[in-house]
């Protein structure tokens, strides 16, 4: 007959097996997945506010290259004056 004692040794060795076996499946297959996920989703995130940020400068350029000087020295907070702005 197995005793109490042996069947509990028995399960926490089983439990304590199993629960290395779920940390190698974490360690060495579920983990590397997640974290290639997270740094492409943060590639797309940087991909698109550079995009952004290059868009909303090519406005800015075109709007800027609208401008005389005069319209340029106003846009700075200074006032035209003479030829110079101030």
């Amino acid at each position: 007959m197995i005793d109490k004692l042996s069947l509990i040794g028995g399960a926490l060795i089983g439990g304590f097996i199993v629960f290395l076996g779920f940390g190698a499946v974490n360690d060495l297959w579920l983990l590397p997945r997640a974290e290639e996920q997270g740094r492409a989703l943060e590639r797309a995130d940087s991909l698109k506010k550079a995009i952004e940020l290059v868009q909303k400068r090519s406005r800015t350029n075109a709007d800027v290259s609208k401008l005389d000087d005069a319209g340029i020295c106003r846009e700075l907070g200074g006032v035209f004056a003479d030829g110079i702005c101030q």
